[in-house]
């Protein structure tokens, strides 16, 4: 079975702005990529942790 990721890229980008990172969530991480070279790879977090990272940005704003 071929599972296909959905990236999501931040509407605060522009849309067509290639200076951002993606996210995808799977069942048990969030991915994070370069959208400058998504060729490059991607950082996997557990939910758990990348959760706690953006309630700490979201305190912090």
């Amino acid at each position: 079975m071929t599972t296909s990721t959905t990236w999501r890229k931040s509407s605060y980008s522009g849309g067509t702005s290639n200076e951002c990172v993606e996210l995808a969530r799977e069942p048990e991480r969030t991915l994070v990529r370069d959208t400058k070279n998504r060729a490059a790879g991607t950082l996997g977090f557990t939910l758990r942790s990348f959760d706690a990272f953006l309630g700490t940005l979201k305190r912090q704003h």
